[in-house]
C-alpha cells in the first residue's frame, strides 16, 4: 500500500480520534483531520491535496455531498471513503457523484470503525491510481516539444501488464501500456501526458514506438517457445486512417510475426459516432488477422448495438463492476449476463481490475475466460517481463 495522505472528517471526538489512530497503524504517516466540511475546505486550501477522505453523508452544517462538490471543483481529493453503510441502490447513485465530482468511491464503511475493513479500502487506492501524492514527483506539465522530444528519445516505454487464462493460471499475453521514463529515472503516468499527446496528434508516432518494442519483445518470448499475444489500446480517431494500417503491416513484417498475435482495445465510449472509415479499418485488421476488443464495455450507451454493428471478437469486462460484483448483487448480474451474451455471440471475455484472489475464484465458476489486474500481475518493463514470463509456472496465479 502506497503512503497514503488521508483527511478525516468527523465531528465526534471519540469516532475522530479513533479514524486517525487506526489509519497510522495502517501506515498512513500523513492524516489530517477536520469536525465538518467547512472546516475540511479551510485545510485543504491551506494545506494542500489528499488522497484519500473519510466523511459521512450527514455533516452539521455543509454535508457530505456538498463539501465533495466544493472539494471537486478545486481537485483537492482524490478518492473517498464513506463513513456510514449504504444501501445498494443509494451507494451506486453517490458512486456516480463522487465520480462526476472528479473523484473514485473507494467504498463505504460503518461504525464502529472496523480496521480490517479500513485495509481492504485503502488497499483499493493503488490499482486505480498507481502513485500517492506523497510518491508523485512533482513536474509541470509537459508541452508539445517536451512530448515530441520524448518520442524520438524512445522515453515511451511500453509496460507490459499480463492477461491470464482464469481456468488454469495460463499466461496468454498482455495488455500494451505506456509509461514516460525520462532521462533522470523518473515516471509520468499516462495521466501526466496523454491528453497533450492527444491534442497535438501524436498518438500514432507514440503508438508506432510503442509497436515496435512489443513486437521485439514478443518476438524474443517466441524464441523461448511461448506464445504472447499483445494487446494494444487504440483512439478512434486512429481509426479514420488507412495509413495507420499500412505502417501496422509494415512493422508486422519487419519484426516477421504474425498479426494474430495482435489485438487491438477500442474504448466504447469513443465509438459512439464511428464514422464509415473507421469500420472500414476494424473490418481490415480482422481480415488481417488481428484481433478487436471493445474496451471498458459496459460504461457507454450504446453497447449492445456497437457489439451487433461492429467486428469485435473480445469484451473487455470495465473494473468497476468487477470491484463491485460481489457486494452489489446488481453489479454481479451484469458481469453474469455479460458473460452469458459473449459467449453466445462466440466472443471472449477479459475481466479488468482483478484485486483479490475472492473474486478471481468468482469469476471463475462464472465461466469467464482471461483476467488481469493487480493481484495476478503488475505491469512490467520489457526486461522485467521477459525474466518474469521465462520463469513464472504456467499453473500460477501470481499476486
Amino acid at each position: 500500500m502506497p503512503a497514503l495522505r488521508v483527511l478525516v472528517i468527523e465531528d465526534h471526538d471519540l469516532q475522530r480520534l479513533m479514524m486517525v489512530r487506526a489509519l497510522h497503524q495502517l501506515g498512513c504517516q500523513q492524516v489530517l483531520e477536520a469536525i465538518d466540511g467547512s472546516e475540511a475546505l479551510m485545510l485543504l486550501h491551506a494545506r494542500g491535496a489528499v488522497d484519500v477522505v473519510l466523511c459521512g453523508l450527514r455533516m452539521a452544517g455543509m454535508d457530505g455531498l456538498m463539501f465533495l462538490r466544493e472539494a471537486g471543483k478545486y481537485r483537492l481529493v482524490r478518492s473517498v471513503i464513506i463513513c456510514g453503510e449504504l444501501a445498494p441502490d443509494l451507494r451506486n447513485a453517490v458512486e456516480q457523484i463522487v465520480t462526476l465530482h472528479g473523484c473514485e468511491l473507494l467504498g463505504d464503511i460503518g461504525k464502529p470503525l472496523d480496521t480490517h475493513q479500513l485495509h481492504v479500502l485503502l488497499g483499493r487506492f493503488a490499482p486505480l491510481h498507481k502513485t500517492s501524492l506523497t510518491e508523485r514527483t512533482q513536474v509541470g506539465v509537459p508541452d508539445e516539444h517536451d512530448v515530441r522530444r520524448a518520442i524520438e528519445r524512445q522515453e515511451m516505454r511500453a509496460y507490459f501488464q499480463p492477461k491470464f487464462v482464469l481456468a488454469t493460471g495460463e499466461t496468454i499475453g498482455a495488455e500494451v501500456l505506456v509509461r514516460w521514463v525520462k532521462a533522470d529515472g523518473s515516471v509520468l503516468s499516462p495521466a501526466d501526458f496523454l491528453p497533450v499527446v492527444e491534442r497535438c496528434g501524436l498518438l500514432d508516432a507514440m503508438f508506432l514506438s510503442l509497436l515496435d518494442q512489443g513486437l521485439s519483445l514478443q518476438r524474443h518470448v517466441q524464441t523461448h517457445g511461448k506464445r504472447f499475444k499483445l494487446a494494444f489500446n487504440l483512439h478512434i480517431s486512429q481509426m479514420s486512417s488507412a495509413r495507420l494500417i499500412e505502417q501496422i503491416k509494415a512493422r508486422l513484417k519487419q519484426h516477421a510475426m504474425p498479426a494474430s498475435g495482435l489485438q487491438f482495445e477500442l474504448t466504447e465510449d469513443g465509438l459512439l459516432e464511428a464514422p464509415a472509415a473507421c469500420l472500414e479499418s476494424m473490418v481490415r485488421l480482422r481480415m488481417m488477422g488481428c484481433g478487436l476488443s471493445i474496451d471498458d464495455f459496459g460504461v457507454g450507451y450504446s453497447s449492445l448495438e456497437r457489439l451487433c454493428q461492429m467486428p469485435f471478437n473480445e469484451v473487455k469486462l470495465d473494473g468497476g463492476f468487477v470491484r463491485n460484483m460481489q457486494e452489489q448483487p446488481r453489479y454481479l448480474a451484469v458481469v453474469s449476463s455479460t458473460l452469458a451474451l459473449a459467449h453466445e455471440l462466440g466472443m471472449l471475455v477479459v475481466a479488468e481490475g482483478l484485486e483479490t484472489e475472492a473474486q478471481l475464484q468468482c469469476l471463475t465458476r462464472m465461466g469467464c475466460n482471461l483476467g488481469q489486474g493487480y493481484y495476478l500481475a503488475r505491469p512490467m518493463s520489457w526486461a522485467q517481463t521477459v525474466a518474469w514470463l521465462l520463469q513464472v509456472q504456467p499453473s500460477s496465479h501470481g499476486g
